[in-house]
């Protein structure tokens, strides 16, 4: 929905058997199969950017640069080797990097291979969890709670985040018989009475 012209980055892949596997993995398991893969920390097989979206990148590239895991970006630029992209948020903000083509390597136990596949380590990114939000405070913020918080904390760091009250803006959707309009705090008995008798 973006304005802009789009631009389709596909990746390349390939698949290793684990150590002890024999036979031609390779055949059992087809192009179009491989392709539909998606793991949490990587990108798809078909990236689609267009300038001026936003990003999130997926690996540590240049810590030093700012290019680290969590780092959200503006795309600037999409060159067919490169994509060009701005640094939104911390100390390099407005900074300018190019970022390449990496191969990115999933292991997993239940797949009878390890799978690599090569592309642009950033998804698209329009929200954030509260985990990630932590150590950022930011001018306007939007808290989607559609169940209560599941660590106790958690809350106080969503909401922390907004530099003034009128930044910050809650959606609470009701969650079995909680109200419309309150949320709960999830805090462990057993940590308070560690706290109390420490």
């Amino acid at each position: 929905m973006a304005p802009g012209t789009s631009k389709t980055y596909i990746s390349q892949y390939s698949i290793t058997p684990h150590a002890g596997d024999h036979g031609d993995t390779e055949m059992l398991y087809t192009t179009e199969y491989l392709n539909l893969l998606n793991f949490n920390n990587q990108p798809p097989h078909q990236l689609e950017l267009k300038p001026n979206v936003a990003v999130i990148l997926l690996r540590n590239l240049n810590p030093t640069a700012g290019l680290c895991n969590g780092t959200r970006l503006i795309i600037t630029q999409l060159l067919d080797r490169n994509i060009e992209a701005e640094i939104m948020t911390g100390t390099m903000i407005g900074r300018r990097l190019y970022i390449p083509r990496i191969s990115l390597i999933h292991t997993d136990k239940e797949l009878p291979f390890v799978f690599k596949r090569k592309q642009f380590p950033i998804k698209l990114f329009y929200a954030i969890t509260i985990n990630k939000s932590q150590c950022q405070s930011l001018d306007k913020i939007g808290v989607y709670l559609p169940r209560p918080v599941f660590r106790h904390g958690q809350l106080y760091v969503a909401m922390s985040k907004a530099t003034k009250p009128e930044a910050l803006k809650v959606l609470i959707a009701p969650y079995e018989n909680d109200k419309l309009d309150e949320t709960r705090n999830i805090v462990y008995s057993d940590f308070l009475d560690h706290v109390i008798h420490e």
